[in-house]
């Protein structure tokens, strides 16, 4: 399994633009986050995983590879709308990945370029798509693309990670900006503590 890379680096820029942020990743150490590295494949996942549990999306991929064989534009648009619904996905799921295969094959996105694009760039090609929105796109910036500079406002468990750092009540848009800007260019691995940060106790 591929994981998001980082290290000294990173660290120690974070480490220097705040306090709390140095005794967070003291405190947390490495942090491994797994990485699809094939855009294409990522979008799919992500697609399959929203609204539903970490569990029941492996599911419904084991089924889908099951299905298919390899996630490909070819093997998902060779198969059915009703043998792919029955893995375990919503008619508009459905509609969503099949959207996104037929973009692939017809070259309205070439996945396999996205990479040569900058994140701005990136976003507006995805959003396009029925079914992925800022957030997704965001997210495949991360964990497929391996962008290093992501931090998402529409993100609620980075927003809760930030507040619970800095003891907040509320965080605007503006507010969030401040952060995104102190933490540049490494807001991805600052992004990668707000989440554990969100998650603790």
């Amino acid at each position: 399994m591929d994981y998001y890379k980082y290290g000294k680096t990173e660290l120690e820029y974070l480490r220097s633009k705040c306090d709390k942020m140095a005794k967070a990743i003291d405190r947390i150490g490495m942090i491994e986050r797994s990485i699809l590295p094939h855009p294409f494949q990522a979008l799919i996942s992500s697609i399959i995983s929203q609204q539903i549990s970490t569990k029941a999306a492996k599911t419904v991929k084991d089924r889908l590879n099951n299905l298919i064989g390899t996630v490909s534009a070819e093997n998902i648009l060779n198969a059915s709308h009703e043998s792919i619904q029955a893995c375990g996905m919503s008619n508009r799921k459905v509609n969503y990945i099949r959207g996104i295969a037929e973009a692939a094959q017809s070259g309205l996105i070439n996945f396999d370029k996205l990479d040569e694009l900058s994140n701005e760039e990136i976003i507006e090609k995805l959003t396009v798509l029925n079914g992925v929105g800022v957030w997704t796109a965001e997210m495949l910036l991360i964990f497929s693309l391996t962008r290093p500079d992501i931090i998402s406002y529409g993100d609620l468990a980075i927003r809760n990670g930030i507040m619970k750092m800095y003891n907040l009540d509320r965080l605007s848009k503006k507010e969030f900006d401040v952060y995104r800007k102190r933490f540049s260019p490494y807001n991805t691995v600052a992004s990668l503590y707000f989440w554990v940060i969100a998650k603790e106790a």
